[in-house]
């Protein structure tokens, strides 16, 4: 699962690639101009940006350059219609990870995220582990000690966040940014139900996902 923004001022485009996007379990958000997507990248973290170039506010090119000179870290996948050499040139080299020309065959877009995603996670093993627990984000699998654990599409995503960022303290409101919609009206209390429901199901007394009072949780390796 990632969190992706997707800029694009076509509606019948833009439909059609979140459709897919969620039916490939991630968590997309759209929007239509290049002005809120530079406000969307400065209060909001994703896991992968895909822009279309010509837009209303700013260009693509333009807000890949922002969000670069920001500290932008996050893959960013071209999407457009231009598609002369020099075009893809000026893309790459403003800072893009890849480029995707339209019209698009989505089994190709779909192939293209999943590498960009996979490189962003290159030093992440497919397979996620705290102690007896294991998680893979492929197979979409939760075990325990070999015992498998059936979780919601929120509570997996929640626990895969939680390996992601083993050791490191996290608070309720990172999990929530990182997992929900932006414009999500869930709230913290629903954080702390899905926290409490996971450690139901894994048989979890705080040996691997251990409240840190007044902060958040803390997953132990």
């Amino acid at each position: 699962m990632a969190k992706i923004l997707l800029v694009e001022d076509d509606p019948d485009i833009a439909a059609r690639v979140t459709e897919f996007l969620s039916r490939e379990g991630h968590i997309p958000e759209h929007v239509d101009n290049g002005l809120e997507a530079k406000d969307r990248l400065r209060i909001y973290d994703y896991d992968l940006i895909i822009l279309d170039w010509q837009l209303p506010g700013a260009t693509g090119i333009e807000i890949c350059q922002t969000y670069r000179s920001n500290g932008g870290h996050k893959p960013v996948l071209m999407m457009t219609g231009k598609d002369t050499t020099q075009d893809k040139m000026t893309g790459l080299d403003t800072g893009a990870d890849d480029y995707v020309t339209k019209p698009f065959d989505f089994g190709e877009l779909g192939s293209r995220i999943r590498a960009l995603l996979r490189r962003q996670n290159s030093t992440v093993s497919m397979t996620l582990k705290a102690q007896d627990l294991e998680l893979n984000p492929s197979e979409r699998s939760v075990t325990r000690a070999g015992k498998s654990i059936d979780l919601t599409p929120r509570e997996f995503a929640i626990l895969e966040f939680l390996m992601k960022h083993n050791d490191q303290v996290v608070s309720p409101e990172m999990i929530l940014n990182g997992v929900y919609h932006s414009e999500s009206e869930s709230t913290i209390d629903s954080i702390y139900t899905l926290v409490k429901n996971i450690r139901k199901k894994i048989g979890d007394k705080q040996s691997v996902i251990k409240t840190v009072h007044g902060i958040g949780y803390k997953l132990l390796s």
